[in-house]
C-alpha cells in the first residue's frame, strides 16, 4: 500500500527499529525492494534522487514505483531523496510522490529554514511528508567532499530550533556518515545521535549507510536512527549478480534479469534484518 514517511517511521521510532529507504533507477531494484520487503512482511521507503535522475527521469520513476507501491502487500513509501531544487520537488510532489527530502543543508541556516519551512508549508497541505537535512552529509569522494566533516555535524540545541521553525516530519543528521563508498571506517558520534534524538523527538535520518558495520547500524537504531539510506550497496550487488549471470552462461538481457534481482533482493533481506523492521506488519 502507498503510505507517506509518518506512517512508517513513526512506528519504528515508538518500536525502537530502523526502515531502509533504498533508490531503485530501475524496475529490477524496484522489483528487489518491494518484493523482499512483501516476503519478510517488512515496511519499506523507496524512491529516488536528484543526483540519480540522469539514470532515470522522475517521470519514468513515478511510472513504475508508484503503481507498485499502491499494490505493495506491505506499506510503501515513495520518497524524493536530496531534492536540490524547488522546481524538482514541486515536480516530484506533482507525480505522486509521498515524501520529499528538500536538501538545503548547504546553504545558510537561515536560508535553510525558510526554504524548507515554505516546503513544509507546500507538502502538509497535500499529506505529503517532508524530510529535511540539518548539518551536511558529504561524499566520500568527488565534488562533496568534506575536508574537516566534524565542522559540518549537526548541533542538538540547533537541531531543536530547526525542527521548531520547520515542522519538519524528520530529520537527516551528520555524525560521521558520508555517502558512497567508505575509504576508512567511519567513526560514528552515537552521543549526538542521542542528543538529537532527546532533543527533538523526531524519527532521525542516517544518510551513506552503505559499507558501515553492522555493530554500527544497530547502535545507531538504539539511539534514534529510524531511516537508514542505501544505494551503493545495492547497485554494486546488481553489477554482482550480472556478473555471475555472465559466468554462468546467460546470453540476453532477460536471461541476466534474475541474477541480478536476486543478488540485489539478498542486500535488502540483509538489512530489512539488521535494521530490525522484518514482520511489523
Amino acid at each position: 500500500m502507498l503510505v507517506n514517511m509518518n506512517d512508517i517511521l513513526l512506528p519504528a521510532k515508538k518500536s525502537g527499529y530502523g526502515v531502509g529507504f533504498f533508490n531503485a533507477v530501475n524496475v529490477e531494484m524496484a522489483r528487489a525492494i518491494i518484493e523482499t520487503s512483501e516476503e519478510m512482511n517488512a515496511p519499506v521507503m523507496v524512491g529516488t534522487a536528484e543526483i540519480l535522475l540522469p539514470a532515470m527521469s522522475l517521470e519514468r520513476v513515478s511510472e513504475y514505483l508508484i503503481p507498485m507501491a499502491e499494490k505493495a502487500k506491505v506499506p510503501v513509501c515513495v520518497h524524493y531523496d536530496h531534492g536540490l531544487t524547488l522546481e524538482k520537488c514541486i515536480e516530484a510532489m506533482n507525480l505522486g510522490f509521498t515524501s520529499i527530502m528538500y536538501d538545503c543543508s548547504t546553504e545558510s541556516y537561515d536560508v535553510n529554514v525558510e526554504k524548507v519551512a515554505d516546503m513544509v508549508n507546500r507538502c502538509h497541505k497535500l499529506g505529503i511528508t517532508v524530510e529535511g537535512e540539518l548539518g551536511h552529509v558529504g561524499d566520500n569522494e568527488g565534488a562533496g567532499k568534506l575536508d574537516d566533516p566534524s565542522a559540518w555535524f549537526t548541533d542538538p540545541e540547533v537541531a531543536l530550533d530547526y525542527v521548531n521553525k520547520t515542522g519538519v516530519d524528520s530529520l537527516a543528521i551528520a555524525v560521521g556518515n558520508a555517502h558512497g563508498d567508505y575509504k576508512f571506517p567511519p567513526k560514528l558520534d552515537f552521543e549526538r545521535i542521542s542528543a538529537i534524538s532527546n532533543k527533538t523527538n523526531l524519527p532521525l535520518v542516517l544518510h551513506g549507510g552503505s559499507g558501515l558495520a553492522d555493530d554500527d547500524f544497530r547502535e545507531a537504531v538504539k539511539r534514534g536512527i529510524c531511516k537508514v539510506n542505501i544505494f551503493t550497496d545495492i547497485d554494486k550487488a546488481g553489477k554482482q549478480g550480472i556478473e555471475e549471470g555472465l559466468k554462468a552462461g546467460a546470453k540476453t538481457m532477460m536471461g541476466l534479469i534474475p541474477y541480478e534481482i536476486d543478488a540485489m533482493k539478498a542486500v535488502v533481506r540483509e538489512k530489512i534484518n539488521l535494521f530490525g523492521s522484518a514482520n511489523r506488519i
